[in-house]
């Protein structure tokens, strides 16, 4: 007569329980995209004319720049000085003036990261001579700039025939996201 003989469970299968909840290995949490890797702003043109507008733009874009972890470029345009003609001369052009005038915003622009923005983010500035609206833009594609803060100086009607509107021509024609300020 055959007697059957009772084996144990493999060595395997009794070490195959779950490891106590402490040990278990957890998953890895979700990375979740900041809003400097989603939107992929990392450099920021804000074009200064010196007007309380402008600087008010500045004030929306320092703290922007801080929370994307981004670079400010500051730039401001000298138009050219043209004087009309006289005894049939033509346009005379000041060269000079025009240098004075860069300089002198060059000095305006140190002072005003110095003052405005301190160490908060890194900025820089540039100043160029011609139309705004152009130089503007042709700055915000030299420096690949992904967003342009802009202010707007409230021109309706009449002023805005007669002066144009900046800000209007570089959110048509900007390379990148505008964001315009509207004076307070």
């Amino acid at each position: 007569m055959k007697t059957k003989t009772r084996t144990s469970v493999p060595a395997r299968r009794r070490t195959a329980r779950k490891a106590p909840a402490a040990r278990r290995k957890r998953p890895a949490p979700k990375r979740v995209a900041t809003p400097a890797t989603a939107l992929g702003i990392r450099r920021i043109l804000v074009p200064i004319d010196f007007s309380v507008h402008s600087k008010n733009a500045l004030k929306y874009a320092v703290p922007m720049a801080g929370q994307f972890h981004a670079a400010l470029h500051l730039v401001y345009v000298v138009e050219p000085t043209i004087y009309p003609a006289d005894l049939g001369f033509g346009q005379v052009v000041l060269p000079r003036v025009e240098e004075e005038l860069r300089q002198k915003g060059a000095e305006e622009l140190q002072a005003l990261i110095e003052r405005e923005i301190g160490g908060a983010v890194p900025a820089t500035f540039a100043v160029r001579t011609g139309n705004p609206h152009h130089e503007i833009l042709a700055e915000a594609e030299e420096q690949t700039v992904d967003l342009i803060i802009v202010a707007t100086h409230g021109h309706s009607g009449v002023e805005h025939m007669l002066f144009g509107s900046t800000a209007d021509r570089i959110v048509h024609h900007a390379p990148c996201p505008v964001l315009t300020i509207r004076p307070a």
